[in-house]
């Protein structure tokens, strides 16, 4: 996958910040629906399905422009360890519909232990996903990542993920 999850991440946030969000201030901070997530993967690495990770992330309750700040930390069943905080755009606030496209970009640190080496420690997860909210706010979501360190180290083979994510509202 390469860069691609991260170049629709930045295309799609900055095309609705620029459409929606610029007219008030670009990067105004608002209030947003905190989460707590837990997510279900399989691990893939080198199209092999290797492992499977769980991943629990949290959404801060503010947003800026059309991005939330987010944090997570997955590990896998032979002990990959990733952490990082990023931000997360999604469609809600364009279309006003239960059903939702979500992209991501989240640099953080990954621990191999038993797992695939990808090149270093510095890591960014970059994700696309299809979700539906439910009228409690709580929302479920498939999505697929890519976890690659962006050719800052000689070897750079990437790993990526399908997941089934939940998640709840925090009031």
């Amino acid at each position: 996958m390469d860069g691609a999850l991260a170049v629709i991440f930045i295309v799609t946030g900055l095309t609705d910040m620029a459409l929606n969000d610029c007219p008030t201030g670009c990067l105004q901070s608002s209030d947003a629906v905190s989460r707590l997530s837990v997510q279900g993967a399989e691990v893939i690495f080198q199209s092999e399905t290797i492992d499977e990770e769980i991943y629990v992330g949290y959404d801060l309750p503010t947003g800026y422009g059309p991005f939330q700040p987010t944090i997570g930390a997955s590990i896998t069943g032979d002990g990959g360890a990733w952490i990082g905080a990023g931000a997360k755009w999604n469609s809600q606030g364009v279309i006003g519909s239960p059903f939702f496209i979500e992209s991501s970009l989240m640099p953080g640190i990954y621990h191999d232990n038993d797992s695939p080496d990808l090149g270093g420690a510095l890591q960014f997860r970059s994700a696309i996903g299809l979700g539906y909210t439910f009228e409690n706010g709580a929302t479920l979501t498939v999505l697929y990542d890519h976890r690659s360190n962006a050719d800052t180290q000689s070897i750079n083979p990437g790993l990526e993920t399908f997941s089934l994510r939940y998640a709840v509202a925090l009031r």
